[in-house]
């Protein structure tokens, strides 16, 4: 096939193309590789995919209207992941406009050309964010999610919102996937195992939020990118067993489905970072501070729907993807 992928330059979308060239798709990759974390690490991982046969890359934003509407005409994709966003809860705080330009103005740049490209199914990433002040666990796309605690959240829920639009006027066939703290080898340096792992060979404090006594459904790279795929392949239709009087939040009369993707195992920050103290044979010097504004306590998926109709079981425990990615850390930065 010819897959389109939006962020191509980042963790998941680098590792989903190089999974997509392994089977056989062609696949245009779409990056403005931009600067919210160090662009140097984005270019090594667009490094191992520019000299495959089948990859090609435009450099522009989901906001650039114009060459996003040229690389759908040139390129004419059959599916599309969009896994282009601006990321990230806690800058969301400070910078608001990015995540409207981004998550909002984008998304439905997206959605306009997939419209009129005749796309056959487009997957984008959401969140577990959207889950907000939910206490209830596991999480369940069954739940509504009607109180998010951060602006990043807001603009993944109204992504599903818009999808479903599309979905229902247009037929767009779309699937949403609520992504559960993607964690390994080439992840991002503003995310905990990075931060840590950094910190700790420094010989450097960490920040440790909520006393380290919140819970993550941490999922690692592959088993995330494996759903991905699988979803991809599966283009959803309508829900035949959708009751509007009692309507299920995670699907739809229109050919829209919204999923989790996460481990199904939660695990306790102050149990992760133990585990990175063993991997790199180091204790950690550590801040205890309270839980952040836009953070939530817990987070754990229920991946029933997503396993019932493409067969997703995550194989990756914790321990062992902790240690490939302090082997990866170890071998890039060569410390």
């Amino acid at each position: 096939m010819r897959v389109l992928v939006t962020g191509a330059a980042g963790f998941i979308g680098a590792r989903l193309s190089e999974r997509l060239l392994e089977r056989g798709d062609e696949v245009l990759g779409y990056d403005n590789v931009n600067d919210y974390y160090d662009p140097t690490l984005k270019e090594a991982r667009l490094a191992r995919l520019l000299p495959q046969a089948g990859f090609s890359l435009v450099r522009a934003s989901l906001e650039d209207r114009e060459s996003l509407q040229s690389a759908f005409d040139r390129f004419r994709p059959q599916r599309v992941v969009n896994l282009a966003a601006q990321a990230g809860v806690r800058y969301s705080l400070t910078n608001p406009h990015a995540y409207v330009d981004s998550n909002l103005v984008g998304f439905v740049n997206i959605l306009e050309a997939c419209r009129h490209g005749g796309v056959e199914h487009l997957v984008y990433a959401s969140s577990s964010s959207v889950y907000g002040a939910n206490r209830k666990l596991p999480f369940s796309v069954r739940d509504p999610v009607d109180h998010p605690v951060s602006l990043y959240a807001a603009t993944k829920k109204a992504n599903e919102l818009m999808a479903h639009t599309y979905s229902h006027l247009y037929g767009l066939p779309t699937t949403g996937l609520r992504f559960f703290t993607v964690y390994g080898p080439w992840g991002r340096p503003d995310m905990a195992l990075f931060l840590f792992t950094r910190a700790i060979l420094a010989g450097e404090p960490i920040q440790v939020f909520n006393h380290g006594r919140h819970t993550r459904d941490f999922t690692y790279i592959d088993d995330i990118v494996e759903g991905v795929v699988r979803s991809l392949d599966h283009v959803p239709g309508p829900d035949p067993g959708f009751d509007p009087l009692a309507p299920n939040p995670g699907s739809s009369a229109a050919p829209y489905r919204v999923y989790n993707i996460g481990n199904d195992r939660p695990v306790q920050l102050s149990t992760y970072i133990e585990l990175i103290e063993a991997c790199l044979g180091r204790r950690a010097e550590k801040i205890l501070l309270p839980l952040q504004p836009g953070d939530v306590p817990d987070t754990h998926a229920d991946v029933a729907e997503l396993a019932a109709d493409t067969g997703y079981a995550p194989a990756t425990p914790v321990e062992e993807g902790v240690r490939r990615f302090v082997a990866w850390y170890r071998d890039y930065f060569g410390c």
